[in-house]
């Protein structure tokens, strides 16, 4: 029996900006987000849209009757909670009609959130093998207007449903983790966006690639060419590369521009909409599973991922036979294309206009799954 990823989409809030544009409002040349963190647009969301939402919309376009009744828990990994006490997942278990008689709870750390759920998912569907278990990492990346971390901001949701003899990727026993006490990113709690010793983070996440990587080699035995790719937590889509270009020093160009090419094919998605923190690494997951054209049933992917710190992980899946028929292309390129582009004042506008739940009203929001009301403090979600 193998266990693993059976169905997985993703989902975005309906507009977006052009980093072009962020550019010319901040007085900046636009290579240095397209080229020098690899970004060309990012997701923005209205005060009407917040993690319940992007989880709710996520979910549904996977599961079926079938599935809510058979899934017996409901995981939620954000970094973006919406209460101190009760879990999001909670709400979601209600909203998608998922038999009663399930365990919903919530995961924090980082952007390492939705592998933690991953793993306890694979753990416990291997043990009952006769459940499912829905893991939807699902967050809101601010860090403010004209700040040094707002080119790299962006908002949705990634939702797994992870069941025996899945159809899309069985996961591996072959894990290594790392946790180092390290203050790169973090948000005390009463603090609106995070504080970020940027050069810190960058240089934590590639040592920490190096670390497990190199970890893996010697507990596994496995080298490059046993991966035909490798998939990372993408806050940015260079930092993923700039990880990887630590380890491809020594290999052959032939095998530098093997993997450099499925990560081109992992970050198709990312360089439109930004930063999904502990959805980053799934969202890349699904952008190299529905672009690439040279893998096949049985390749190993790697995966790679980071949460701020802080937590690693290295772990691979093989690609199960008929994976690319139970892929999503058509819906999530849709839902790309019908965005609405923002003016950058009009999201100015919109990043401002932030919801206050001390204020009872009532909102108007045609996304599917919105917030339709604030009421004693409680969100009111539009189930159209």
């Amino acid at each position: 029996m193998t266990v693993g990823i059976d169905k997985i989409s993703f989902f975005v809030p309906p507009y977006f900006i052009d980093m072009t544009d962020l550019a010319h409002a901040r007085d900046v040349d636009p290579n240095k987000f397209h080229i020098g963190i690899g970004q060309d647009q990012m997701a923005v969301n209205a005060k009407t849209q917040d993690i319940v939402t992007f989880a709710t919309n996520a979910a549904k376009q996977i599961l079926t009757e079938e599935d809510l009744t058979a899934i017996d828990t409901v995981i939620v990994a954000t970094e973006s909670g919406i209460d101190e006490s009760k879990a999001a997942s909670v709400v979601l278990h209600r909203l998608l009609g998922v038999q009663p008689f399930a365990r919903s709870f919530e995961i924090k750390e980082a952007c390492y959130g939705g592998t933690a759920g991953l793993q306890f998912a694979k753990n416990h569907v291997t043990l009952h093998p006769e459940s499912k278990v829905l893991v939807v990492a699902t967050d809101i990346a601010r860090y403010g207007l004209n700040s040094g971390g707002e080119p790299t901001q962006g908002a949705g949701a990634v939702a797994m449903l992870i069941t025996a003899n899945p159809r899309i990727l069985s996961l591996n026993d072959d894990n290594v983790m790392l946790t180092q006490d390290i203050y790169d990113f973090w948000r005390p709690v009463g603090h609106d966006y995070p504080l970020v010793d940027g050069p810190l983070s960058n240089e934590t996440y590639i040592n920490s690639f190096q670390k497990v990587w190199q970890e893996n080699t010697h507990r596994n035995g496995y080298t490059l060419a046993d991966y035909q790719a490798l998939a990372f937590h993408i806050p940015y889509t260079k930092m993923g590369k700039k990880a990887l270009l630590a380890i491809l020093e020594n290999e052959t160009e032939e095998e530098q521009a093997r993997i450099l090419a499925r990560y081109e094919e992992s970050i198709a998605y990312s360089r439109r909409i930004g930063n999904l923190y502990t959805g980053s690494l799934y969202l890349g997951l699904i952008s190299l599973l529905e672009h690439a054209t040279v893998l096949t049933a049985g390749d190993r992917i790697g995966l790679f991922s980071y949460g701020s710190g802080a937590v690693s992980e290295f772990f691979s899946g093989h690609l199960v036979e008929g994976y690319k028929q139970h892929l999503l292309v058509d819906v999530h390129t849709s839902l790309l294309e019908k965005r609405t582009k923002l003016a950058i004042d009009a999201y100015e506008e919109l990043f401002n206009d932030k919801l206050d739940t001390n204020i009872d009203a009532t909102f108007e929001d045609e996304t599917a799954f919105s917030i339709s009301g604030i009421q004693n403090t409680i969100r009111a979600y539009r189930t159209k």
